[in-house]
């Protein structure tokens, strides 16, 4: 049984071939295990991108030129709702599927483990956590070692 918030849906979107990418029930016992008792109820979306598409959105949302491996969009609410009312909607994680192989391949790190840090990672900027000074980053880094601990996984950022 996967663990995680009360109430999680996540849709998977493929916007190139699957050959080689894990399939969408490894993603979302990532992101359970990533949420798993830091949110009651989660919303989120994980596309997986070419090359061309993953570049023009890090050109248009963080002004840089290349494709990345993961961008975050955390879930803008509608203004006006009641005070106390919420709704589940946690983001989108965008992965360029391309940059997670070339990484994983550079990294020696099995493809699969890498997608995994890569959503656990995403999930965490969805949450709110961040990497910008050195004792954010280290925070971080910690509690993706642990996630991914939890499952079985091996810590990301060891330089063998």
């Amino acid at each position: 049984m996967t663990q995680g918030p009360v109430h999680l849906e996540v849709a998977v979107g493929y916007a190139l071939p699957r050959k080689g990418i894990p399939a969408a029930t490894s993603f979302r016992k990532w992101v359970a295990a990533a949420l798993n008792g830091r949110i009651r109820e989660a919303d989120l979306a994980i596309r997986l991108v070419g090359a061309r598409e993953g570049r023009a959105l890090n050109r248009h949302y963080r002004g840089k030129d290349y494709a990345t491996n993961v961008l975050s969009f955390p879930a803008e609410l509608p203004e006006g709702l009641p005070k106390g009312v919420t709704l589940p909607l946690l983001g989108d994680l965008v992965l360029c599927a391309p940059v997670v192989a070339r990484e994983a391949k550079e990294q020696g790190k099995p493809l699969a483990a890498h997608y995994a840090h890569l959503v656990v990672h995403g999930c965490l900027h969805l949450l709110g956590w961040d990497h910008e000074d050195p004792r954010e980053a280290e925070a971080m880094e910690q509690l993706e070692r642990e996630i991914l601990a939890g499952l079985g996984l091996p810590d990301p950022y060891r330089e063998d």
